[in-house]
């Protein structure tokens, strides 16, 4: 029992974020390199583990705070299912399995920066950017763009400036669409939704949405893809619209806007996110 509360306190769910880390692997068609193949998977265990340990120290801060909120409350902590002295014990697991993960897989200088540069964004998100307004937006995103960078330079490969200008608009898309619902939702603790309205949430979510299916079909059309993959990709795009549709209606009703529980909310959502995955992977294997 207390093994499923130490994986509930790590967030394994939220894990689904990380595999962008797979990203460069798949579309610099490095998986054909067994030793690349397996620094990826391996890469993403230490990411997550390292975002475990983000949500551990956050949770620590905001136990008072939790108990306070009526969803966050059921957390381990805020709950009392996990004592902090476990959560210390647990955090300091994760640290040396993060620092041994790195030394088996040989990780460059940058990635390792990398990983740091993720770990004190969070800490100073949680102790003071997430207070400030379109602050605690940018954090957000900057830690979907260096899950991409990470996974890029663990094996060495370049990924495409259109790629990134996806992941950023998509990431701004899914931040803004959170904090929408929260201030929606009314119950929130968080203190910066006070400096936002929702009209300034929708429009600017709606238009990072707009801009990430535009440089989405441009990265489709780009040369390089094309020289890789032929026309193909392009007829991934409107599986893409249907996606940010379908998840779209799931943030205008009665959803916390949190991305990971919009999509394992909703099988229909699931089902296009599955189809395509497969399209991509199809594409790219043939």
């Amino acid at each position: 029992m207390k093994i499923k509360s130490y994986l509930k306190l790590m967030r394994i769910k939220h894990y689904l974020k990380n595999l962008l880390i797979f990203l460069p692997l798949i579309f610099s068609m490095s998986f054909n390199n067994l030793e690349n193949n397996i620094n990826t998977f391996i890469g993403f265990i230490l990411f997550s583990f390292v975002c475990s340990i983000v949500y551990i120290i956050n949770d620590l801060g905001d136990i008072e705070k939790d108990k306070r909120h009526p969803k966050k409350c059921k957390r381990p902590l805020a709950s009392g299912e996990v004592s902090k002295k476990e959560a210390y014990v647990l955090l300091i697991v994760l640290a040396i399995i993060v620092v041994i993960g790195n030394i088996l897989i040989n990780a460059n200088i940058y990635s390792i920066i990398i990983l740091l540069i993720y770990l004190v964004l969070n800490i100073l998100y949680s102790k003071i950017l997430k207070n400030i307004p379109l602050l605690d937006v940018i954090c957000l995103v900057i830690g979907f763009v260096l899950r991409v960078v990470y996974g890029a330079s663990i094996i060495n490969v370049e990924v495409s400036n259109w790629l990134y200008l996806t992941i950023i608009s998509f990431s701004f898309y899914l931040a803004l669409g959170k904090r929408r619902n929260e201030l929606v939702a009314g119950t929130n603790t968080r203190d910066v939704l006070k400096f936002y309205n929702k009209d300034f949430l929708d429009k600017n979510m709606y238009m990072f949405l707009t801009l990430m299916i535009v440089f989405y079909s441009m990265w489709c059309v780009d040369s390089s893809n094309i020289a890789k993959f032929g026309n193909n990709l392009i007829f991934t795009v409107p599986i893409l619209m249907l996606i940010a549709m379908k998840y779209s209606l799931n943030i205008e009703g009665d959803s916390d806007g949190d991305p990971v529980e919009v999509l394992l909310s909703d099988r229909i959502l699931m089902l296009l996110a599955l189809i395509f995955i497969i399209a991509i992977g199809v594409i790219v294997l043939i």
